[in-house]
Parts: C-alpha cells; structure tokens; sequence
C-alpha cells in the first residue's frame, strides 16, 4: 500500500525557487543567504534575486535552490519561518 501523503509532487533532484519576503533591514539578505546555504551548500549567493516593497520597508529575495528531498525543503522553510524578520516563504 503507498502512503498518498507522503508522496511529493516534486521530481529531486530539481532547482526549486523559494521566495521569501521580511522586514527591509541591513542584514536580511545576509540572514537569508545564511540560512539557504546550510540547506544547499552550493548555493550561489549572487543568483539571489532581490525586490523592495514600494515603500521600501520590506524586501522580496528569490533563491533557486538545488532540491534533493523534500526532508530538505521542509527544514529550509521550517528554519526561515522562525526567524524573526522574515514575514512568509513561499
């Protein structure tokens, strides 16, 4: 019997875009790459793409990561969700 939950729509490995939105501070790109790369180590930090909100108080960043689990993604966005700047990854 398969287990439908467990199941991922996702084909791993793949590159796999995350988008993830915060409070615009000095650091937050920093944070962020931070965080992406202890999930995939040979993420290219200048891929990173950037926009600021049209007040400019809040910053949009895309990163392609390089998916190889779902197990990974999880904890990637597990890990970004809990920090205190960031307001939602998608």
């Amino acid at each position: 019997m398969v287990d439908r939950n467990s199941e991922s729509l996702i084909a791993f490995p793949s590159d796999f875009p995350i988008k993830v939105m915060g409070v615009r501070s000095d650091d937050f790109a920093q944070i962020v790459l931070e965080v992406v790369l202890r999930h995939d180590p040979a993420f290219d930090g200048g891929s990173m793409e950037m926009r600021p909100s049209r007040k400019g108080n809040y910053l949009s960043l895309t990163c392609t990561v390089r998916a190889t689990s779902q197990a990974q993604l999880d904890r990637l966005y597990r890990e970004l969700s809990a920090h205190p700047l960031v307001k939602v990854v998608l």
